[in-house]
């Protein structure tokens, strides 16, 4: 396949499913992207569906349980806010950035996870300042491009407020139109998350939400401006995916409430002090890690028991081994999956309980394959036949397929190249 002077730009809307696309397919910037795209409507993200091991999963075509990037955030027991899987020492493997870059392109990244102290040209990492002695602006310098960082903070740090949306995405859409104007970068990463605020904030289908959507139509009518205006459409693979759904929930699930009942987990001035027994939550689901192996019968018997009983949220549970061949942690003891409307919290206070003012109203997590929880791929440009449709996909068939389209490898991957998206030698 000729690759010749091809760019890839990456966009990812953050907790935008299939559902939220059809709804706004008529949305001018959505309706421009998509009138001469391929795409797919039914992809499958992974397993647990949150957010850092669906974009490792993108740049890597392989599963969490082969990428290593289990979780968004670390087991720390101890700590009111573990640590994210934010820098890039923690994937295994490949990526497609660094493909790239062996390769002598030119590689941006804005807010896409798990690129902190990557190799990446350009890079703005997510990543926030998780220590009392440390602040956002020196943590990001430090896992990120310093001077590039510093020169977007020059220019559009007065439209952040923290991490908080819509701030967040208006500051990372206008440092993508600065880069792209300024550095031309072979291969740009960009991760918005003003949707997955508003769902967890508001719910799925709630006016934020939908207003969110709307955002991002703006966002893309000026992305697909500039890139005319650049005169580099012509040379551009122009790709919008997403990294998982959402579904509502009203209900909160804290297994570690009962691992304490049991004795399994004992506690210190208010904190987990110690454990045989712990349950790591993903939303919709949870890891249980056992240290002593004696308890592995127990805990077996108390999640068959809730799962039997059918009150309690608990819709089924895996043993690590199947846990593995869902593509999830192999090293847990079990994986959970809450029912509709629940969710997992690591909390020790209440077994179960409903949710408050300010909890989660909207999560993700579950397993990929449920009902209306799918996401959507969609791709134009150099080297991509226009409105082809693949029938389903899984996110790992997209790092492998984009792949091709730059005349990179991968190695060995999970997911396979979609070739009905591919112009043909």
């Amino acid at each position: 396949m000729n690759t010749k002077k091809r760019r890839m730009l990456i966009l990812s809307l953050d907790a935008v499913g299939s559902r939220d696309i059809e709804k706004a397919k008529n949305l001018p910037g959505f309706s421009r992207f998509f009138e001469d795209a391929s795409r797919c409507m039914s992809v499958n993200s992974v397993y647990p569906s949150i957010t850092y091991p669906a974009h490792t999963t993108i740049v890597t075509g392989r599963y969490p349980c082969h990428h290593g990037v289990v979780n968004n955030t670390k087991i720390q027991p101890g700590r009111k806010s573990p640590d994210w899987y934010w820098q890039r020492r923690y994937i295994r493997g490949t990526t497609l950035y660094d493909e790239a870059m062996a390769h002598g392109m030119t590689t941006a990244a804005l807010l896409w996870p798990v690129t902190a102290r990557s190799r990446i040209t350009y890079n703005v990492p997510e990543i926030f300042a998780n220590r009392p002695w440390t602040n956002q602006i020196l943590t990001s310098l430090r896992n990120g491009t310093p001077l590039y960082q510093f020169r977007l903070n020059q220019k559009f740090g007065h439209l952040r407020n923290g991490i908080r949306e819509p701030e967040l995405d208006n500051f990372t859409h206008a440092s993508l139109l600065y880069t792209l104007e300024k550095y031309r970068p072979d291969l740009t990463l960009v991760h918005f998350t003003d949707v997955d605020s508003q769902k967890h904030d508001y719910g799925t289908e709630s006016e934020e939400a939908w207003a969110a959507m709307e955002r991002h139509s703006h966002r893309l009518m000026e992305i697909q401006d500039t890139l005319e205006r650049l005169e580099m459409s012509e040379d551009t693979i122009f790709v919008l995916l997403g990294d998982h759904s959402q579904k509502d929930v009203s209900r909160i699930i804290c297994l570690n409430a009962l691992f304490l009942e049991k004795g399994w987990i004992s506690i210190r001035r208010g904190k987990i002090a110690n454990w045989r027994v712990y349950s790591k939550g993903c939303d919709g689901s949870a890891y249980i890690y056992i240290r002593d192996k004696e308890l592995y019968r127990p805990v077996y018997e108390l999640l068959k028991k809730l799962r039997d009983e059918k009150i309690w949220g608990i819709e089924a549970f895996y043993t690590g081994k199947n846990a593995a061949r869902l593509g999830a942690d192999g090293a847990c003891a079990f994986m959970v999956e809450a029912g509709d409307g629940y969710f997992f919290r690591d909390d020790t206070e209440t077994f179960t309980r409903p949710t408050r003012a300010g909890e989660h109203k909207g999560c993700h997590g579950y397993r990929p394959e449920k009902t209306e929880y799918q996401t959507f791929f969609g791709i134009k440009g150099p080297g991509v036949r226009k409105n082809q449709v693949a029938a389903k996909m899984s996110l790992a068939d997209e790092g492998p397929t984009l792949a091709a389209l730059l005349g990179l490898d991968l190695g060995m991957t999970d997911g396979n190249v979609i070739d009905t998206f591919l112009e043909k030698e």
